[in-house]
């Protein structure tokens, strides 16, 4: 027997909300009758936008989340759409207030006793992944570290490049042959041998290509020092082998200062080769392969081990983001969240600028005074730069976001947060600090998603999960990245990047719960290396360094 689900047209996400939610496409005049009210829509309104719920005069307040989220700019009618005409960005102003925020943790008894396979470092802390990382000082040193992924990728079995190059050559030949028909059936799979990793135990061989460490200002360089170092510390590497120059701004010494400065007992094997002080280009390329090779030998021999859930650390990120990121995937991920705090694990939200209509909320369930007004200060400042070159963080939504139905800055900032779940906020970090309680912390990063991935993983998540309604290729080169769709139409329309399907939170199939619990599931075989996520199988390594600059 087979029960049919009966799918609501709308949704009301808070009680406080004068809008509805689309939850599929309404035709104008469309008759909406929601919890005894009837509403006749007085426009087209698209999957994942909104109307209102009664006349709006100019000024009138949007609430959504039930948070300010905007203002009417002219009058609205009952049932008429929410535009980027008729609405403008509007948020509550914060400040530090005394309040004894209790938190209810969910039930993870059925995670109690979970452990997943990691792998240990000397330091304690412990790696979903066992990377081996290459690390130029300077921008100067990408092309050398393009040779060396290329032939260390391709003879150890990471490249993932080798069925476009057989695409590329079946277009050749057809062309050579005279054919006009480019679509000649062929299998594009790799061959087996070419899956085969001569090293069992070493994930993958990642290289940190930048555009730093010289001709910008002297802070950019201490900053990028900071971050590399942090990559390097990070659990989930287990050696590096860095390439410079000589001569730029970012010296290995400052590089090493910073490292130790981090970790005191730092003892991973590192490689450092410069090239101003070989021979030639050549001799600096075959030692660095060779040396490496010699290291990986070795790093091989480290194996996966079972360690309590208590020691994972995870990121928490929305891109590419629609109507519905706030609505199902993001509160699915803040579940999970939730629960792996309530298990003694860490969790990490940043993007500063798509916290902007909710601090308060964040202020209010911090557990200090100094770490509520940390955040402050940060999320102030950044905004004031922001502002002084005639922006700001009310103009963060991109096209596409506004086209997904994220009308306001506040609007995405409130789905957005909803990742983080709903536990006390410990602490708050600025870029590149390393995480050290347990708990939910909020790291200062700019929206842009690889520049937020990167400084999560500079922090240290050890997985990152992230959400999106649109599809984006975004990864990053240490810390696994889980892709969670907020709908099952771009779940199967861009499978071979998607891993998580939440559109059954839309159609009614599935709870907020019961996709946390999932969720938190498949963190648990990423992490010992079970599955693999479609942006490490494709090598979607990622990283742009933040130069502190106005970056929403």
């Amino acid at each position: 027997m087979t029960t049919t689900i009966e799918r609501k047209k709308v949704l009301q996400i808070h009680p406080k909300d004068n809008v509805l939610v689309a939850l599929s496409n309404l035709a104008k005049n469309e008759k909406i009758i929601f919890e005894k009210s009837e509403y006749v829509l007085q426009d087209d309104v698209k999957a994942k936008h909104k109307f209102f719920t009664k006349d709006m005069q100019p000024g009138d307040e949007v609430i959504m989340y039930g948070v300010l989220v905007g203002k009417a700019q002219h009058l609205i009618p009952k049932g008429g759409l929410m535009t980027t005409e008729n609405v403008k960005h509007a948020a509550e102003p914060y400040a530090f207030r005394k309040v004894n925020y209790e938190w209810h943790a969910p039930d993870v008894s059925k995670f109690s006793n979970r452990t997943f396979n990691g792998y240990k470092r000397s330091d304690g802390k412990t790696g979903t992944a066992n990377y081996w990382l290459f690390i130029p000082t300077v921008f100067c040193e990408n092309r050398n570290l393009d040779v060396i992924r290329e032939a260390l990728h391709n003879e150890l079995g990471y490249a993932v490049t080798d069925k476009y190059k057989r695409f590329a050559h079946h277009l050749v030949e057809s062309y050579k042959k005279g054919e006009n028909n480019f679509s000649g059936s062929i299998d594009f799979s790799p061959p087996e041998h070419k899956n085969a990793r001569l090293f069992k135990n070493i994930d993958g061989i990642k290289f940190l290509n930048h555009s730093g460490g010289c001709g910008g200002t002297r802070q950019d360089a201490a900053i990028l020092s900071k971050l590399l170092a942090s990559y390097a510390d990070h659990p989930n590497v287990g050696g590096i082998t860095m390439l410079s120059l000589g001569c730029q701004h970012m010296q290995v010494s400052d590089f090493l200062k910073d490292l130790k400065e981090r970790n005191p007992n730092f003892d991973k094997p590192l490689f450092i080769f410069e090239q101003q002080q070989s021979k030639s280009e050549e001799q600096l390329v075959k030692e660095a392969i060779q040396k490496t090779f010699e290291g990986l030998i070795e790093l091989n021999k480290k194996e996966r081990e079972p360690v309590p859930l208590s020691e994972l650390t995870l990121g928490v990120k929305c891109g590419g983001s629609d109507g519905f990121s706030g609505i199902s995937a993001n509160p699915a991920v803040g579940y999970a969240a939730d629960m792996l705090v309530a298990l003694g694990g860490k969790v990490l939200l940043a993007e500063f600028p798509e916290l902007c209509g909710v601090e308060q909320e964040l202020v209010d369930r911090c557990t200090s005074r100094e770490t509520a007004q940390k955040f402050i200060d940060l999320m102030r400042s950044y905004d004031a730069l922001a502002h002084q070159v005639g922006s700001g963080f009310h103009m963060n939504p991109s096209p596409g976001n506004i086209k997904d139905g994220l009308i306001t800055d506040a609007i995405k900032s409130a789905g957005a947060a909803k990742k983080g779940g709903t536990s006390p906020v410990v602490d708050v970090l600025d870029y590149t600090e390393p995480a050290t309680k347990p708990g939910l912390s909020l790291v200062c990063t700019p929206g842009n998603d690889v520049e937020a991935t990167t400084g999560k993983a500079a922090s240290g998540a050890t997985l990152i999960l992230f959400t999106t309604g649109l599809g984006t290729p975004t990864g990053n080169p240490v810390c696994p990245t889980i892709k969670v769709a907020t709908n099952s139409s771009l779940a199967q329309r861009m499978r071979d990047i998607i891993d998580i399907d939440c559109g059954g939170i839309i159609s009614g199939e599935k709870t907020i719960a019961e996709m946390g619990e999932e969720i938190l599931e498949y963190c648990i075989q990423a992490a010992s290396g079970e599955v693999i996520p479609k942006a490490v199988q494709l090598n979607q390594d990622d990283f742009i360094p933040w130069k502190r600059g106005v970056s929403l």
